[in-house]
C-alpha cells in the first residue's frame, strides 16, 4: 500500500493506477461534503468530479504544509460554491434587520439518523443550505461567508437564521409524522 506522499507523487506524474487508488481512498469523504451542498446525488457527483479534476491538476503544488484532506476539502467546498454561486444570485436574500435572529436556540438532533438529516438539509433553499453548511458545518464566520459569496455579513446571518428556522420546522414535522416526539 502506497503512503500518502508516494500516492501524491504518482498522481502528480499522471500515473493512472495511483490516481485510481487516490480516488478510491478519498472519494467517499469528499462525496459527503458535496452532498451537503447539493440538492441531489447527480449534482453532488458533478461537483465531486469537477473537484477531483482540480485536485489532480493541482497536486503538484501541494506543499504538505497542511493535511491533505484539509486541502482537498477546501477545493471541494470551493467547487461546490462555484456550482451554487449562480443559483444564489437568482434568489432573494434578506438582510439581518428584516429577520428576528434567535442565535442561542438549540435543536435536538439525537432522534435522527444521518441520512434523515442529509435529506432535510438538502431540502433547504440553495442560499440557506450553502450558508448553513459554511457556518454550522465548516466553521466559517459570517464575515468570511460574506466575502466568499459576495454578500453582506447581515445577509449571511439572516440566511443562517432562516435555515435554522426551516430546519427546526422540518425536524418537528418529521418528529410528529414518525412519532419521534
Amino acid at each position: 500500500m502506497l503512503n500518502e506522499k508516494e500516492l501524491i507523487r504518482g498522481c502528480a506524474k499522471g500515473e493512472r493506477a495511483a490516481q485510481r487508488v487516490f480516488y478510491d481512498r478519498y472519494c467517499r469523504r469528499l462525496m459527503a461534503v458535496c452532498m451537503r451542498y447539493a440538492k441531489s446525488v447527480p449534482e453532488a457527483e458533478d461537483m465531486l468530479q469537477e473537484g477531483f479534476l482540480k485536485i489532480f491538476n493541482n497536486l503538484k503544488s501541494f506543499r504538505f504544509e497542511s493535511k491533505l484532506e484539509t486541502w482537498m476539502t477546501r477545493i471541494i467546498i470551493n467547487t461546490a460554491l462555484n456550482h451554487q454561486r449562480q443559483k444564489l444570485y437568482l434568489l432573494p436574500m434578506v438582510d439581518a434587520d428584516d429577520v428576528g435572529l434567535k442565535e442561542n436556540e438549540e435543536m435536538s438532533l439525537s432522534d435522527f439518523h444521518f441520512a434523515e438529516l442529509m435529506v432535510i438539509v438538502q431540502s433547504l433553499p440553495d442560499g440557506c443550505r450553502v450558508i448553513f453548511n459554511l457556518f454550522a458545518v465548516e466553521g466559517y464566520s459570517h464575515k468570511e461567508i460574506g466575502e466568499l459569496l459576495g454578500i453582506s455579513e447581515g445577509t449571511s446571518k439572516s440566511q443562517y437564521s432562516r435555515a435554522k428556522n426551516l430546519l427546526r420546522a422540518k425536524l418537528e414535522n418529521v418528529k410528529v409524522k414518525y412519532g419521534k416526539v
